[in-house]
């Protein structure tokens, strides 16, 4: 997790950008009890993890006490986006296999792409 200060958005998101990474999270302190790793071709990353955000709680909002997580890394020529959250209770199984999944499935990158790119 990036070290970098913490600010709260009007949308009421906590948000931390130490220039490299770019965090997005509902609760502090952010806890990763669930994620999946992908890298993507470089684009916005503050654009970037609020579409993945979006997606991601359409998602799992019915899990109970779930709040996200997404960070962005610039990463060489592209971006590392580590997506996921913490969970009040137990996980259930397969949630971070979905997870990953959705990271993956080409439809949501190009729609984050779209969301994301660099203008």
């Amino acid at each position: 997790m990036n070290n970098g200060t913490w600010q709260w958005d009007k949308r009421g998101w906590h948000i931390s950008d130490d220039g490299a990474t770019y965090v997005v999270t509902r609760c502090l302190p952010a806890k990763w009890d669930i994620f999946a790793e992908t890298r993507l071709p470089d684009m916005g990353r503050r654009r970037l993890a609020h579409a993945v955000r979006q997606d991601l709680w359409r998602m799992l909002q019915r899990l109970r006490g779930y709040a996200p997580i997404v960070s962005v890394t610039r990463a060489g020529q592209g971006v590392h986006l580590r997506a996921g959250g913490s969970v009040a209770g137990s996980v259930p199984p397969g949630v971070q296999a979905e997870i990953a999944a959705m990271l993956v499935d080409p439809a949501m990158r190009a729609a984050w792409q779209r969301a994301a790119g660099h203008r």
